[in-house]
């Protein structure tokens, strides 16, 4: 009579369950069930197939609203000339496509005359040459295909393709993070290589993959980088790589202690040219640079003497302060955007659980032989249930994409620091020059004191003296070449800064613009969902007052 133990077990399978009914109205009057399907499960043919390269909710010369008009019009087979009523703001808001996600400024932009657009795909597992077999297992490496189209003349192309791995996009990463001290580098997607082992083997690579584009898409969008010879190469150059990757910090640090010992007792030269001296002594190469520049740190932080040239923008170091307040103000906006996605995706669980119990509920009656009537209304709710479920889940799809905005920028406060790290190490490198040409100067006077004490002057002292001149001119020239790498990084951070600022509120507006319409316009359609279930079942209440017996019923 109430069915088999089979039947009432597929009743209670919540979400697998809800997605595979089939409603006897379509639960969206531009979206099949099936398209459903694919939406609430995250299906990527579902978002893929319509991302677009500009924030749709971006303003335009062409009113969005009556963009949905028209297409909705155009929906139902006729342009609705006789239509008096304006469609609902659901309908115009959601009629282009429900699929569009927003899109930083740092990943596409429409600024460029321009066109660089980069794809990758097809990820691919080659055997490691020369490797070795241990325990039966094979080295190997995945590699992606990077589809570019573009219009720019440095190019020299249109369209290309390359197989490149993750190794030449940390090469990539570094080269860039060299040439282009002061600019605010997208950070590369990390290794990952704990992450690698727990997940799957195919999802660990289509992340990466999707990481990979996002990074790609990310310098094709920088005013700057998109130009690089580095990155043209890493896009055209067909076969290896050729750009060299960096060395390591250990072989660095390891040819750096080599050559200390000889640095200090006099066997090697301790000066070096002026253009590799105007570079940051972190590299590890040059050991004594690297401690004359920790003790000039040490020196600006505790030292009372004031050194010879220090941070006077104080418009940089306001901005610079505002800076972590954002950040701050991004961290816990982004956890708070976690909690409401996690409460409305809670929301359309049990929307959808209701609307499977009452399924239940409606087969009972059925079984039971008990007033039709009722069974309909059951299944009524039923379906008004599952239909509010997967409104809410998509709602919660769509929210996730908008406020994926604060994740986004959060991230991207890494490239600021680095950036900002750039201008303190060559204010760092100029302070430690001006010191070492202060310092030498002094000697040489204190020398040439006591050479005039002696007649003739003194052999040793005077080969001193001159040693220390030559010093003093090279090092001059290489705190001249560090005090222009300086200003020059001064004016790619305050460059980077006014272009931050204009894509940070341009995309914030974006964001909360598109969560907004969201949120409204699901509201909008979920409120309609009720109101049919309500009319549907209006004659429920009178229906349950005639079978209700008299001496059950409320006296009058």
């Amino acid at each position: 009579m109430m069915g088999s133990e089979e039947d009432e077990g597929r009743l209670y399978t919540s979400t697998d369950m809800m997605e595979s009914l089939t409603l006897d109205t379509e639960p969206h009057p531009f979206l099949s069930n099936s398209d459903y399907r694919n939406a609430m499960s995250g299906g990527e043919s579902f978002f893929a197939s319509s991302l677009q390269e500009s924030h749709p909710l971006a303003a335009k010369s062409v009113d969005a609203h009556q963009l949905g008009f028209e297409d909705s019009a155009r929906s139902s087979g006729s342009l609705r000339e006789d239509m008096v009523e304006p469609p609902s703001y659901a309908d115009a808001v959601f009629a282009r496509d429900l699929s569009h996600s927003t899109t930083s400024a740092f990943l596409q932009t429409n600024s460029f005359s321009d066109v660089l657009r980069i794809t990758v795909s097809n990820p691919q597992k080659i055997p490691e040459a020369g490797a070795s077999m241990a325990a039966g297992i094979a080295s190997s490496y995945v590699t992606y295909l990077i589809n570019t189209h573009t219009n720019i003349s440095s190019y020299q192309g249109s369209d290309f393709s390359v197989r490149r791995r993750f190794r030449d996009v940390v090469t990539l990463s570094d080269r860039l993070a060299e040439s282009f001290r002061g600019f605010f580098i997208p950070p590369r997607p990390d290794k990952n290589v704990v992450e690698s082992q727990v997940m799957q083997k195919h999802e660990f690579i289509e992340n990466r993959r999707a990481a990979l584009e996002k990074y790609l898409r990310r310098l094709a969008a920088h005013p700057v980088l998109r130009q690089s010879d580095e990155l043209r190469l890493f896009l055209q150059a067909e076969g290896k790589l050729p750009l060299l990757p960096t060395t390591d910090m250990a072989s660095r640090m390891l040819d750096g202690a080599v050559n200390l010992p000889r640095q200090l007792f006099g066997e090697g030269s301790v000066i070096l040219a002026p253009q590799e001296a105007a570079q940051p002594a972190k590299g590890g190469r040059d050991l004594v640079r690297l401690f004359k520049e920790l003790k000039q740190s040490v020196t600006n932080d505790w030292g009372g003497s004031k050194p010879a040239i220090i941070e006077e923008d104080k418009e940089f170091l306001e901005k610079k302060e505002k800076l972590q307040d954002l950040e701050h103000h991004l961290s816990d906006a982004s956890q708070q955007a976690e909690l409401v996605v996690k409460a409305q995706q809670e929301v359309g669980e049990v929307m959808g659980e209701l609307g499977l119990a009452f399924i239940k509920l409606a087969k009972f009656e059925t079984r039971a032989g008990f007033t039709p009537a009722h069974a309909a209304d059951a299944k009524c709710v039923a379906t008004g249930a599952v239909k509010a479920s997967r409104f809410y889940r998509e709602c919660n799809a769509q929210s996730v994409r908008h406020l994926d905005e604060l994740h986004e920028y959060l991230g991207l406060m890494q490239a600021l620091h680095i950036a900002f790290a750039d201008r303190s190490n060559a204010l760092l490198t100029v302070q430690t020059f001006m010191s070492d040409v202060a310092a030498n100067n002094m000697q040489i006077e204190k020398l040439e004191a006591a050479s005039n004490k002696v007649f003739g002057g003194s052999k040793t002292q005077n080969r001193k003296i001159s040693e220390l001149k030559e010093a003093v001119k090279v090092t001059g020239e290489a705190r001249d070449l560090a005090q222009k790498e300086y200003e020059c990084i001064k004016d790619r951070n305050r460059a980077e800064l006014e272009r931050f600022d204009e894509e940070r509120r341009r995309d914030f507006l974006n964001m909360l613009r598109g969560f907004a319409q969201t949120q409204v316009g699901y509201a909008e359609k979920i409120c309609n969902v009720w109101t049919k279930v309500a009319e549907d079942t209006k004659g429920h209440s009178g229906r349950f007052s005639e079978a209700t017996p008299s001496y059950l019923s409320t006296p009058t």
